[in-house]
């Protein structure tokens, strides 16, 4: 299947369809995995909802953090709450031999950016293959693997989360 382009204002009215035209029924939570930055669409959202914050996910690699600042300054300025930061991919565990492996480089930037901005850090995701096969197989790991440690760490971040919005 071939990617899909869209220009700005396509992107814009997608979005509007979604936010406005959609009968979302009873909602509890609706989350927006928007890519890393602070372009239109991004500031659309803010501007087009009440939101009751942003949760900023980034790697412990050195761009991704950089681009994790810029979205943190962007809801400050437009006064999102920010509920805190997943810091995703933060550890490799060899399945051989065990050990684990900061492949993106140290999480320490992760925790030194949250102090700087006095943001919590809701967990760590871990680097393992089969996150992504579940979801290419319509399952998430918390479905799939209910009782594995990679599930659990999403399900302490979703309860982290959920305990500041009030669900």
């Amino acid at each position: 299947m071939p990617p899909v382009v869209w220009r700005g204002l396509m992107v814009m009215k997608a979005l509007q369809q979604l936010l406005h035209e959609v009968e979302w029924g009873g909602l509890d939570v609706l989350v927006l995995d928007l890519p890393p930055g602070t372009g239109d669409t991004q500031l659309s959202v803010t501007q087009q909802i009440v939101l009751d914050g942003s949760v900023i996910v980034t790697t412990p690699h050195t761009l991704a953090v950089k681009d994790a600042i810029k979205g943190i300054n962007m809801f400050k300025k437009v006064n999102v709450p920010i509920l805190g930061m997943v810091q995703n991919m933060s550890l490799f565990n060899c399945p051989h031999c065990h050990h684990d492996t900061a492949v993106f480089g140290s999480n320490e930037k992760v925790h030194k950016v949250c102090s700087e901005h006095g943001i919590d850090v809701l967990g760590d995701i871990p680097l393992h293959q089969s996150i992504g096969d579940d979801g290419d197989r319509g399952k998430p790991t918390i479905v799939a693997e209910p009782d594995s440690a990679r599930a659990a760490a999403f399900m302490q971040i979703a309860d982290k989360i959920s305990l500041q919005i009030g669900l």
